[in-house]
């Protein structure tokens, strides 16, 4: 039994509400069970310097999370001086993630930024982050498009990500904390709209798996990134 009393192949609730922020040229605040995330879109006509006269643009990721959004205050990372191991890590996966979407030549030569900043966490903060940053992508996007700064739409296809693990024996869709906590086996997947992988985040936590425990849990994750999509196309209007 999990201890939200959801099936094991059943997602928290899913909402994302858009245009939350008024300067970003994307925006939404995408809530996944008990966790959110604010997730905003930067354009700006220039890339880093090793893109510089390619003609090919760039789309990265910041992430964050505020002091509250765990049950103790964690302390502000520019306090410290520099980011921690696990944010370089999340935002680097956010930003390799969002790439695999991109059309890197039809998006020309300026850059988005996705910064996605954790108000509240309760497990699968990067996943969330990963699903609600691409619609703030394309929002910034369509304004692109709307503008006729783009030929084509260099969005190729949805990006979305879910966690799947195997929880009290069971392959579980969905971890919220209490069970990413307790997981024997923990895994993210991000995938695009039309069902292919992207990066899949696997590591047993105190118990080994079979080969048939992963390709279940990809089962899962298939499903969990279907309703995940549907809720991206239903807040951008798509």
């Amino acid at each position: 039994m999990r201890p939200s009393g959801r099936n094991v192949s059943e997602m928290r609730p899913v909402s994302i509400e858009v245009g939350v922020t008024k300067h970003a040229e994307g925006s939404c605040l995408i809530k996944v069970g008990d966790t959110h995330v604010l997730c905003t879109a930067t354009l700006e006509e220039r890339v880093p310097p090793f893109l510089k006269n390619t003609g090919l643009g760039w789309v990265t990721a910041e992430y964050g999370m505020l002091p509250r959004a765990t049950g103790t205050r964690m302390r502000r990372e520019a306090t410290a001086g520099k980011q921690g191991g696990r944010t370089v890590e999340i935002q680097r996966l956010i930003g390799r993630s969002l790439r695999a979407g991109v059309d890197r030549v039809a998006l020309g030569e300026r850059q988005i930024t996705v910064d996605c900043d954790v108000i509240q966490a309760d497990g699968g903060t990067r996943c969330a982050a990963i699903t609600g940053g691409w619609v703030a992508l394309r929002l910034a996007v369509n304004k692109l498009m709307k503008a006729g700064d783009v030929i084509s739409d260099p969005l190729t296809d949805n990006v979305a990500a879910v966690s799947c693990g195997i929880y009290a024996g069971q392959p579980v869709l969905d971890l919220d904390y209490p069970e990413d906590s307790e997981a024997g086996v923990d895994g993210n997947f991000v995938m695009t709209g039309g069902g292919r992988l992207i990066e899949v985040q696997m590591s047993a936590e105190g118990s080994t798996f079979a080969r048939a425990e992963m390709d279940e849990l990809l089962g899962l994750a298939d499903k969990g990134v279907a309703e995940l999509v549907a809720a991206q196309n239903a807040a951008v209007g798509g």
